[in-house]
Parts: C-alpha cells; structure tokens; sequence
C-alpha cells in the first residue's frame, strides 16, 4: 500500500490530469492525499471535483511550504510507502513496480526518473521518491528525527539535501526505469512559469547557500 502525497498551491487546472495519469499508472494499492494551504479555494474545489482525499495546513507558510506539507502529510497517513510527489508529474506505466523492486537491504529511498534533470537521469540524484516510513520512523532528516524534510528551505535544494542524506546513511538507489515525468518549465517549452514557479524559484541562491552551510551535517565537509 502506497500513499502519493501531493503538495499543492494555486494550480487548479493540474489536478484533473494529474489524477488522470495517477490512476491510469498505478496498479497497486495506493491512497492520493493533497496537502493544500488554507485559502487556496479554487485548488480546493478542484480536488472536491475530482472526489480526491485533501487535507490542509495550519496556516500559509511563505517558505519551506513544500517541505512542511511533505511532512503534515507524512504524519497524517499511516502507509508503509511514500511518494513524495507534485502536481506537475506525469505517471508512466509500471512506475510503481519499477521503484519498488528496488527496496532490500538498508534501502529506504528510491529515485525516479524525471526525464528531466540530468543528475537524476545520471541515477546519482532524484526530484521525486519512492520512500519507505520505516526509513524515516528510525532516521528522519540529518538533524530531525520524524521529519521527511528539512524546512528551513524556501524551495530549492530540498530533495538535494534529502537525497545527499540517504546517500550518507547508504540507504539511495536510482530506478532509472521508473518514470515520473516532471513537467518543469526548465526543460519544457510547454510549460509556462507561472506565479508558483516564480515563487519557488525567486529563493534559489538563498536555498543553495543555506544547502552548503548544512552540506557538512552528511558529508563532513
């Protein structure tokens, strides 16, 4: 049983094809939950319209909002499997068993292919995981028992500092042929940026400076 856990903020329009690729993709067992910011009525209709599971922060966080829901929704969802998603993912066929033949040993975090990135189609990163909850029961963040994510980032370099993590700890492998494809406007055309993508993307150099300040809690350097 896997929970796809998708952060949301001011894409309505995304949830009906990304429901649509999800169930279309997915043959196992598994739970959508959305995790959407108070406020945020159209995105909330749009996920009542298509009968999925939501739940909603606390308050609206102008930073680390990705990480936080990640994270509320890891504590509100009790599957042994998480996917820690977006609403710009595009489900190719047998994703899930592709990622999850990968679990053994001391395995806790799978990478899918994004199509996108070139260090994730390396197999030497990941933007989008498949994570068993044992892994973070036992380990949480660097610094942060029962966390997922770190959130002190605004956006950017979230998945670097979760992956570089799992890495040390030798619990990272890539499923290369799982494919969760990432509809990002750096490497689509037909995608635009929009007010969500501004936002992220308006903290990147702040991100990548706080990710080398931290760099050194799972790399000694």
């Amino acid at each position: 049983m896997i929970v796809i856990i998708i952060p949301v903020l001011r894409r309505p329009w995304r949830v009906q094809p990304l429901v649509d690729s999800i169930e279309a993709n997915t043959l196992a067992e598994h739970r959508t939950l959305f995790v959407a910011s108070p406020g945020d009525d159209d995105e909330i209709a749009a996920i009542n319209d298509v009968g999925a599971e939501w739940i909603e922060t606390p308050e609206q966080y102008p930073s680390g909002d990705y990480a936080r829901k990640i994270n509320l929704a890891y504590r509100a969802s009790w599957e042994p499997l998480m996917f820690l998603g977006a609403d710009d993912l595009c489900f190719h066929p047998d994703w899930f068993e592709k990622a999850s033949a990968k679990f053994g040993g001391d395995i806790g975090v799978v990478g899918t292919n994004d199509l996108g990135n070139r260090r994730v189609m390396q197999g030497v990163h990941a933007t989008h995981s498949l994570v068993s909850r044992e892994y973070i029961d036992r380990h949480g963040t660097i610094d942060e028992p029962h966390k997922v994510l770190h959130e002190g980032y605004q956006h950017n370099w979230v998945d670097t500092e979760f992956v570089g993590t799992a890495q040390h700890r030798g619990a990272f492998i890539s499923a290369r042929e799982s494919v969760v494809e990432h509809l990002h406007p750096h490497w689509n055309a037909d995608v635009p940026v929009d007010s969500t993508y501004e936002h992220g993307l308006s903290g990147f150099e702040r991100d990548r400076r706080y990710y080398l300040g931290r760099q050194h809690l799972w790399n000694g350097r």
